[in-house]
This record gives C-alpha cells, sequence and structure tokens, in this order.
C-alpha cells in the first residue's frame, strides 16, 4: 500500500466541538487506510485559509478540510490561487454542510473518513468573486447577510435553530437595492432587487429545489434573483422554493451564465458559502474543472 500524507485542517468548535472528541479515532481511521495525517486546528478567522496554503507549499499529498461550511470556505480560498492543488477530503462536522451534502458526502465521520481512504476524486467548478472564492453560493442582498450576523458561539449551542431565530428578526427590516446586473450571453438587469443568488450546487441553505439545474461540472452558474417585494410576497416565494416551484413567479428572474458583474450605488454585502464575502460592487466568474474532490464513487451516498 503506498502511504499518503495529509494535512487534517479542522476547526475545533464546529458543530457543538464534535471533532475535538472525535479526532482520535478519525486519525486512527485514516492511518488504517493507508493515509498519514498531521493536524493543524485553526485558531481564528482566516487560519484555515493560511493552513491550507502551507499545506500545498509543504507538498501534502491531500488537504482534509474537518468542520462546517465556513471551514471549507477558508481553506478554499487558500487553494484557489495555487497552480498545484491536491485533492480535498470533507469531514462535515460543522452546523452547517451544505456542499457536503450537495456531493453526498455523509455526516457520519467514519463513512466520511472511508470516501477519502478509498481516494476518488470528483473534479468540480469552482467561482470566483473579485479575489475570493466559493463552491457553493454567492448572494447579496439584505437576507445574505443572516449567517454571518449569528454569533459563533450561538451557532456552537443551538445549531440550526440560530438561523431561524436570525432569520425571523431579519426579515422585519426586509429592503430592496437598485442595482445593475450585466450577466454573459443576457440582456442587462436594472431593478430594485431583494435578493440575488449565484449558485454552483444545488443544496442551498437546505434548500434542495432552491436552483433545480445547477451542476458542479457543467461551467455555469444558475443565477436566482428576487425583485422588490412585500414581506407577505417573499414569505409566499419562500414557501413555493421549498417544493420547487418558485422559478415561475413574476418577482423571480432565472438564468445561467459562466460570468457576471453586480453593481449598485448602495450598501450591500455579499455572502460567500455563508460567510461574509465584502461589498458590491463584485464580477463573479466561474472556474472549470478547479478543484478535485473525494466523492462516493457510486454517487449520491447510501450512508445519509
Amino acid at each position: 500500500m503506498t502511504i499518503k500524507r495529509a494535512r487534517l485542517i479542522y476547526n475545533p468548535t464546529s458543530g457543538r466541538e464534535e471533532i475535538k472528541r472525535r479526532l482520535p479515532d478519525i486519525l486512527q481511521r485514516l492511518e488504517l487506510g493507508g493515509i498519514e495525517t498531521s493536524c493543524h486546528a485553526t485558531v481564528g478567522e482566516g487560519d484555515a485559509t493560511l493552513a491550507a496554503a502551507d499545506a500545498i507549499e509543504r507538498g501534502f499529498d491531500m488537504i482534509i478540510a474537518a468542520g462546517g461550511d465556513g471551514t471549507l470556505y477558508e481553506v478554499i480560498n487558500g487553494m484557489g490561487e495555487n497552480v498545484n492543488r491536491p485533492p480535498l477530503g470533507i469531514l462535515p462536522l460543522g452546523t452547517t454542510n451544505d456542499f457536503a451534502r450537495a456531493l453526498g458526502i455523509p455526516k457520519h465521520w467514519e463513512y466520511a473518513c472511508d470516501l477519502i481512504v478509498q481516494q476518488y476524486a470528483r473534479v468540480i467548478d469552482v467561482g470566483k468573486a473579485n479575489q475570493k472564492y466559493f463552491i457553493n453560493i454567492a448572494g447579496g442582498g439584505s437576507l445574505t447577510e443572516l449567517t454571518y450576523e449569528v454569533p459563533s458561539k450561538l451557532k456552537t449551542m443551538i445549531g440550526q435553530l440560530a438561523y431561524y431565530m436570525k432569520g425571523l428578526e431579519k426579515m422585519t427590516r426586509l429592503r430592496p437595492s437598485e442595482m445593475i446586473i450585466q450577466a454573459a450571453g443576457h440582456p442587462v438587469i436594472h431593478e430594485e432587487i431583494q435578493l440575488f443568488l449565484i449558485c454552483n450546487s444545488n443544496s442551498v441553505g437546505g434548500f434542495e429545489r432552491l436552483a433545480p439545474d445547477a451542476s458542479l461540472e457543467d461551467g455555469m452558474f444558475e443565477v436566482l434573483v428576487v425583485k422588490k417585494c412585500s414581506l407577505p410576497e417573499f414569505i409566499r416565494i419562500a414557501t413555493m422554493a421549498l417544493r420547487g416551484e418558485h422559478l415561475n413567479d413574476s418577482h423571480v428572474l432565472h438564468f445561467k451564465t459562466n460570468e457576471l458583474r453586480v453593481t449598485t450605488q448602495d450598501y450591500v454585502q455579499l455572502n460567500l458559502d455563508g460567510e461574509y464575502g465584502g461589498t458590491l460592487p463584485c464580477t463573479f466568474s466561474i472556474l472549470p474543472s478547479h478543484l478535485k474532490i473525494y466523492v462516493d464513487e457510486q454517487g449520491a451516498s447510501t450512508y445519509r
């Protein structure tokens, strides 16, 4: 058996701190599978990005991100610019694991480790927003500020409920912004916009049908734009989205593109994979076949 060297980058506070309890078992399971693993525990914002870049510089055969979508986002940003990107394994042990869900990577740590040991890699597209990278979703508008407004301690204590609590508070101050969206292959959009979402996968915030045609391998984004609407109308659209019936609503614009630029005179924050991504204006572009990720060779995981 050929021994592979892996760098495991983990967030010790993710997902009610499960990773700290499971770490010895995870390391043993990887070791038995022929993967010699060393660890880096993140100590603050941006640390996983630096650790991923360092792992590439030191020549590790693979990088493993253990935590939630926030940890994964930072690791991707440490790998994105590098020419010699090793394959990435994911241990989805965070509060939110949208991207792992989209790839069929199981939440149970044993099965997730087994996928890494099997080393079957899928090549996926990566999104770029100005100089930052994302793999699942980018968005802008008042509601996209929700995820990074939830305090980390609150997320650790009560998990997904923290998002819903903050979301109810947020919806009372819904406000549109006048934006211009210039997308390759489409007419210019100049509207008052409540929210825009740029999707690279079809698993977004637990809404499996929000962007039904999004694919990680087609070199395209699926874009959703919600025009100005009242709070009752927005709630109705969100309810329709749960059933996948929102795309024909008159308030929703929907198209696919590989590049777009969004500008505004307002102060509009960006959300990249659930994390703060700066402010508009921003150019979004897709990087086709940019990253290898270990997944289930049989397709969607049967371990969920």
